[in-house]
């Protein structure tokens, strides 16, 4: 299979070779920008041939921590990869994902395994003792080279509250196949998982309708 350039691609616009004033060239001017960019980004991509699995982090406060590693889910699953997801705390609801996702039953491993948010929880030792189970499921997907991709939802937020210890999760980070990936999603990423792994994103909050029109939860969009 060859390897896709578009990341980079994708990357590089964003990084603001579009903002250089465009607009104001002649189409003379624009194709000779265009072919010097060209050569520049053929030469970024030759020196860049490793391959290796990566430790993904998707945390901050703002929306789509989930649905961005969801997308890479949809990427995996394109190439014919198998698939694993372990979801530490919205398991006691049915995403939309999760039927839509069902479709690839014979590629991906779904494991809904938490009860829901603490505050409807309110009992501690048993969301804890979820939170043990569902990392051992994990464990299990993440060690087993069959899987090109685990994607641990949420698992950031029991990190934050206690109910699995960042030696652990780091430990057991360091037992995947050299070739597999790993997202680890949720707010509050502890610095140390941040530092060991490859490809962070913090998600940031400008606005949310739900804090600032009273909007509540909707399908398609949170659900």
């Amino acid at each position: 299979m060859t390897t896709n350039p578009r990341p980079e691609l994708d990357q590089n616009l964003e990084s603001g070779y579009l903002s250089e004033g465009t607009a104001t060239l002649s189409e003379e001017q624009y194709r000779k920008k265009m072919e010097r960019r060209k050569s520049v980004q053929e030469e970024r991509l030759a020196a860049r041939s490793l391959e290796k699995g990566l430790v993904i982090v998707h945390t901050g406060d703002g929306k789509g921590k989930t649905t961005a590693a969801l997308g890479m889910v949809m990427r995996a699953l394109g190439h014919g990869y198998r698939v694993g997801i372990v979801q530490f705390i919205k398991g006691a609801w049915e995403p939309a994902e999760k039927a839509v996702l069902g479709r690839w039953a014979d590629q991906l491993t779904f494991q809904a395994m938490g009860e829901g948010f603490t505050w409807e929880t309110q009992d501690r030792q048993r969301d804890a003792a979820l939170a043990q189970e569902a990392w051992s499921t994990a464990l299990d997907l993440i060690r087993d080279p069959a899987y090109r991709l685990v994607l641990l939802d949420e698992v950031n937020i029991a990190l934050k509250l206690g109910y699995l210890t960042v030696e652990q999760v780091l430990a057991g980070l360091t037992e995947k196949p050299a070739d597999s990936h790993v997202i680890l999603t949720g707010r509050g990423a502890p610095a140390a998982l941040i530092e060991q792994a490859d490809l962070v994103t913090e998600m940031k909050l400008v606005k949310h309708p739900f804090r600032e029109q009273g909007v509540k939860a909707q399908p398609g969009i949170e659900f």
